[in-house]
């Protein structure tokens, strides 16, 4: 599971973990369809198997964003609640 997402208001650049296996993003202030369309680029850099845990604070993205990846192939980890209004959405990245 990935570590704690910071807490920032406004999107952050994908940050790897030392190893490169998962990957957190801070979309929280983003709403959709800009959420899916961050992920996706962040996706794409990303390995076949390697994780990306995407913190979002609109709740639509919280319904929307785990669809449209598992739409586009990627599996659905998790979505967890972190905090009232916040959201933790884990993907796996299974094809390119």
């Amino acid at each position: 599971m990935p570590g704690p997402i910071s807490s920032s208001t406004t999107s952050s650049p994908a940050a790897p973990s030392p190893s490169g296996d998962h990957v957190d993003l801070d979309l929280t202030g983003e709403v959709c369809p800009y959420t899916f369309v961050r992920t996706r680029l962040a996706l794409e850099d990303l390995a076949l198997g390697a994780q990306l845990a995407v913190l979002v604070d609109h709740e639509p993205a919280r319904r929307n964003l785990p669809r449209s990846a598992a739409d586009w192939g990627q599996e659905v980890v998790s979505v967890d609640q972190v905090a009232p209004g916040r959201w933790r959405v884990t993907l796996r990245k299974r094809v390119k």
